[in-house]
């Protein structure tokens, strides 16, 4: 076997295929269904323009890195443009020009500024003085030609492309070990998969040699689907703020929807997640005539200190196994690209400025330190305070159905949670990443780990990373 790729979303699905078409025998690996993770729960823009981005690029890293983050995302948009086209996907594909807008006017220079970069590295990047979107704005830039498509019709139909010919797609078949060689090992519960190279492209690495955890943050928000009484503005949306707000149309056999999304806070902190999703409804209603919201979810992300993915080498002393992390919220672009660079590793042939600008072992203090040092203070914060409370807190285990409490059992704490038909689920309240405590998450029915963002269903399986072990039973 030429190459092993873990993971069914848009960069594992992508890598696959580009390693078929240049002639490779492939095998994709998904723990559970293929595009059913992150990449099933986005909005779906699929643009270069990354709320105010290339200005700090610019001030943090230099022209070159800052150049190599903008070519790489434009040719994702034209990626899943000219496949969407050649391979006739039904996949509800629209261009639209994409605008992030700012409401207040000390932050219109910082937008004019963005334009004049974007501008300078040959994006398609224009200043409007007042977009077409129901709210007070001060200016927004304006990148034309973009895209927005339904990521589950283009990525199923896309993986039809990889069997055969001694490629193969498992699902339902979890990696639980890599070990680097000439060749590579991929263990699994069905047994081992052997191949030249591997690429790691399931959101969080399944195996963290670099630190992975440390050098990047997770953050959930969420999305709402819903009808209007009116036609949705001509564009895709994006508020620059600490909480982003987010909107876009979305036309499909139901007739158009808008998807709104927004509500950011970093995972396992930030109180109520159903609080969320109102506040979320709010925000719609007030810039919307809403008739219905149709649907909802929430998606997690990863961003990385400096604002660039990582994607090459999975760590130190690693030659043959890859892996792609850290999207920030932009997905659809980033994942592609680094789906495309992790086949061209696996070739052998990457492009260079792309390799450069996505290195995972770069340092850089100056772009990145007080990001690091905030974020792993915040953690230290978050484990040191759990733990008290959890040892001085309550033994009640009285949760009412559909809630969940962390409380004390012979001075351990303990994950207990009740579900709708009232049956109680007990597991340790201990993530087996690195053993801070987790908070219910109300929304979603969940135990969250505020410190690196673990996720686990309430009979404690696994749902995100970095934690790779399910939450035990009882305490071991």
């Amino acid at each position: 076997m030429d190459t092993v790729v873990l993971g069914g979303g848009i960069t594992g699905v992508t890598a696959a295929v580009h390693c078929k078409e240049a002639g490779q025998d492939v095998v994709l690996l998904e723990k559970g269904r293929i595009v059913e993770g992150v990449t099933g729960k986005t909005t779906a823009k699929v643009t270069s323009l990354h709320s105010l981005i290339y200005h700090q690029l610019l001030e943090k890293h230099g022209r070159e890195r800052t150049l190599g983050y903008a070519e790489a995302n434009s040719a994702a948009v034209e990626e899943i443009a000219d496949r969407v086209e050649s391979h006739d996907i039904d996949c509800d594909f629209g261009r639209l020009p994409a605008y992030t807008y700012v409401t207040d006017e000390n932050e219109r220079s910082r937008v004019e500024r963005e334009v004049s970069v974007a501008q300078s590295l040959g994006l398609p990047a224009t200043f409007v003085e007042d977009p077409p979107f129901p709210g007070r704005t001060a200016g927004a830039v304006r990148f034309d030609e973009q895209v927005h498509f339904h990521p589950r019709k283009y990525l199923l139909d896309l993986a039809e492309e990889i069997p055969g010919e001694g490629s193969h797609v498992f699902e339902n078949t979890e990696a639980t070990g890599i070990e680097d060689g000439s060749p590579c090992e991929v263990e699994t519960p069905h047994g081992t998969v052997t191949a030249d190279t591997v690429l790691v492209a399931t959101h969080f690495p399944i195996e963290d040699p670099a630190a992975y955890f440390a050098r990047q943050f997770p953050h959930r928000s969420y999305i709402l689907g819903v009808r209007l009484a009116e036609e949705p503005p001509e564009g895709m949306f994006y508020r620059e703020a600490q909480s982003y707000f987010s909107v876009r149309p979305y036309p499909g056999a139901e007739g158009t929807l808008t998807l709104v999304g927004g509500q950011s806070h970093k995972t396992g902190q930030g109180g109520s997640t159903t609080e969320r999703y109102r506040n979320l409804e709010r925000q719609a209603r007030e810039h919307f005539d809403v008739e219905s919201v149709e649907y909802r979810w929430s998606t997690q992300d990863f961003s990385t200190a400096d604002e660039i993915p990582y994607v090459g080498q999975l760590g130190p002393g690693y030659e043959n196994v890859y892996g792609a992390t850290g999207y920030g919220g932009w997905g659809m672009t980033n994942g592609t690209a680094a789906g495309m660079l992790l086949a061209q590793f696996a070739r052998g042939d990457p492009n260079r400025l792309w390799a450069h600008t996505f290195d995972p072992e770069r340092i850089d203090p100056g772009a990145a330190g007080k990001k690091l040092l905030t974020e792993n203070a915040n953690v230290g914060k978050e484990f040191t305070r759990d733990w008290a409370e959890a040892l001085l807190g309550t033994a009640d285990e009285t949760v009412p159905p559909g809630e969940g409490e962390v409380v004390r059992r012979d001075g351990k704490p303990l994950a207990v949670a009740r579900d709708e038909e009232g049956d109680l689920h007990v597991r340790s309240a201990v993530c087996t990443h690195m053993g801070c405590l987790v908070h219910w998450n109300d929304g979603e029915r969940s135990w969250d780990c505020p410190c690196h963002g673990s996720r686990f269903s309430m009979d404690g399986e696994v749902l995100d990373g970095p934690a790779v072990e399910d939450l035990p039973s009882r305490w071991e």
